[in-house]
């Protein structure tokens, strides 16, 4: 088939559509049209792939899963494998309407997913929002890209590391989970708290400097990053996940730290602020046990930085409000921290927890009158 498209324009953002179902491709590529955007229209995995090489890149891309010959999965790995088509935003669009199927497409790379048949509205909302977010890391890319190319290059960490912060938090906070932006804050000072604490101890003096800390407390609110390319019916769904959806939740560990391995900054060896902020994103829910995921570290294979996270993650999670769950109060969530100590957590981090856990509990802003505790893995935190 013939790629079909609309005249070019200056300010049109181009959306590559691929489904072997004809109807389907009309009736989508006529919504898409008619809010605006350019769209590329085709009807095999072989054509997208051509499409997406050539110049200029669609700014999105629309899959479709089942296709003869090459299928929506191998559309995407081809593409993930090209450096020029490796960082465009792919969301599955298809008649698979299974969390096995979401689950697997979210851990090779996709951004979204959409089942068969989508209602415009629907559609448009999630190609907005992707197209938000990919804007986002662009504009994030453009300014390393500066950074790297001034005079002054050179810059402080600290300057840098706050204003990777300030993009990447807004890009979460406005396209996807109300809660998250409040929660990022208040995890932010846990783990400074938490931190300051364990400096004390010659076991963790020598990592634990003011200059680490301050790297630590700015990528601590990267950890959740990856809820971005967690799709909405599964991140704000308001009751307990059955075992697909939990499967699809816990890819945001792995789609974070893809997220900050793509917005690295070029031009140096490393940056220290994103490999702190990668450990956080990808093993906050790694278990002092090893029966966490999504690798399965055990004891002092979990970087420092994560099992702190681990701690304030999972305190700022239990005293808080969702729409799930009611809060627990804060002396509730010390006993189910403190019972986890040695299991879920490292023993180290939840002492420093027990001797910071007024100013903790000063800063959650909760009391002694919430529910009460019965066992973290019987009460639903977002994992």
């Amino acid at each position: 088939m013939t790629p079909q498209s609309l005249p070019a324009e200056s300010n049109c953002q181009t959306i590559l559509l691929v489904d072997d179902d004809l109807t389907g491709l009309t009736l989508t590529s006529e919504v898409l049209r008619r809010h605006g955007y350019r769209v590329v229209a085709v009807d095999s995995g072989f054509a997208a792939v051509d499409c997406a090489a050539h110049d200029p890149a669609p700014n999105l891309v629309l899959l479709d899963i089942e296709m003869p010959v090459m299928d929506g999965f191998d559309v995407l790995r081809n593409l993930r494998a090209v450096p020029a088509t490796a960082d465009i935003p792919i969301i599955f669009l298809t008649g698979r309407d299974d969390g096995v199927t979401e689950a697997r497409c979210m851990a090779l790379g996709a951004v979204d997913y959409i089942a068969k048949p989508a209602q415009p509205a629907a559609l448009l909302a999630h190609v907005r929002a992707r197209l938000r977010a990919a804007h986002v890391l662009a504009q994030l890319r453009g300014q390393s890209a500066r950074l790297e190319n001034s005079a002054t290059g050179r810059i402080d960490a600290a300057d840098r590391a706050q204003s990777v912060v300030v993009s990447l938090m807004t890009s979460l906070v406005e396209s996807r989970d109300h809660e998250t932006g409040a929660h990022l804050l208040r995890t932010q000072t846990y783990v400074r708290l938490l931190a300051n604490e364990l400096k004390s101890q010659p076991l963790h003096a020598a990592l634990l400097t003011e200059h680490y800390m301050t790297l630590l407390v700015h990528a601590a609110a990267l950890h959740d990053i990856g809820k971005v390319g967690i799709p909405d019916r599964v991140l704000n769904k308001p009751g307990k996940f059955d075992a697909e959806e939990l499967a699809v939740m816990r890819t945001h560990c792995a789609i974070g730290a893809r997220i900050l391995e793509q917005t690295a900054l070029r031009g140096e060896p490393e940056s220290e602020f994103l490999a702190i902020a990668w450990q956080l994103a990808r093993w906050h829910h790694e278990r002092w046990d090893g029966a966490g995921y999504p690798d399965g570290l055990r004891g002092g294979a979990i970087p420092l930085s994560a099992r702190i996270m681990a701690v304030a993650d999972v305190f700022d999670a239990l005293v808080s409000r969702r729409p799930y769950k009611k809060p627990m109060s804060c002396e509730g969530a010390r006993e189910l921290i403190l019972a986890e100590s040695g299991r879920q957590f490292d023993a180290g981090v939840v002492g420093a927890f027990e001797r910071q856990f007024a100013a903790m509990s000063a800063i959650a802003g909760c009391h002694n009158a919430g529910t009460p505790p019965a066992s973290i893995k019987n009460t639903r935190i977002t994992p």
